[in-house]
């Protein structure tokens, strides 16, 4: 029984320190990005690896996501009559809910485990070790660059998600169901607000920040060795994820 009460206690007590680290990192790394100059060619970088390099799996997904979401939505419909409604259900369905939520899962286990084992291999080589001997500040070299990549790139893939998901649902719901092409756009006019498209860009604004904050933690902090870099990677894909749905929660109750 006293060990494990031991144990539980030194769990809690290893997962407190592990979130006060955490938080500190992002503290530091945001004090980091209003101290110019900003490393400009790597963010451009980033972009271009996390934003253009991320676009084809986004655009896949979204377009096969818009198609399922069209079936399942026109079959449940279908029994109440409802068919004029599809349009506005699917497209409020993909910019609330799963444009954000889907694009940064996707991101997260391309780009997320890909940054993360980056950072972490730099770590174990010492080349962090490196930088700080040559006076670079590693936040602001490393870090800084891939967290505003990826404020930039999240709710602009989450747009793209949105409209290849609607154009899908466009070629399943008007082209095989029969739909009609002006009730499926037409109400999706009457029904779709700014506020919607806004809190989804807000959604995917703040995914952005925590899949790359949590993704150059897991990094950053490797323990040395090959088993450390696939920790690191594990971690940052499996608590991005979480992080991503309970935020997304937390966001949707508050917002809506």
């Amino acid at each position: 029984m006293v060990n494990l009460i031991q144990r539980l206690g030194n769990f809690v007590i290893a997962n407190v320190e592990k979130l006060g680290k955490t938080g500190v990192f992002l503290g530091t790394a945001i004090f980091w990005t209003f101290i110019p100059p900003l490393k400009i060619g790597r963010i451009i970088k980033q972009i271009s690896f996390i934003g253009v390099k991320s676009s084809f799996i986004v655009i896949l997904t979204g377009s096969f996501t818009g198609m399922v979401l069209t079936l399942q939505t026109y079959y449940g419909m279908e029994k109440f009559g409802a068919e004029a409604l599809l349009g506005p259900t699917v497209a409020l369905a993909l910019i609330r809910e799963l444009g954000p939520v889907l694009s940064a899962l996707m991101i997260t286990g391309r780009a997320g485990s890909a940054i993360a084992a980056e950072i972490g291999i730099m770590r174990i080589t010492e080349q962090i070790d490196a930088l700080e001997v040559m006076a670079l500040n590693p936040y602001r070299y490393l870090i800084v660059p891939n967290i505003l990549a990826g404020i930039i790139t999240f709710p602009l893939l989450a747009s793209i998600f949105n409209v290849v998901g609607i154009l899908g649902g466009y070629l399943v719901g008007v082209q095989l169901l029969g739909v009609s092409q002006g009730a499926y756009f037409g109400e999706m006019v009457n029904f779709l607000g700014v506020k919607d498209i806004t809190i989804g860009l807000y959604k995917s604004l703040s995914f952005g920040l925590i899949v790359t904050w949590i993704s150059c933690y897991q990094g950053f902090t490797t323990s040395y060795g090959a088993e450390g870099v696939s920790k690191a990677t594990t971690g940052a894909v499996v608590t991005s994820s979480v992080l991503v749905l309970v935020w997304d929660y937390f966001m949707t109750s508050v917002l809506f």
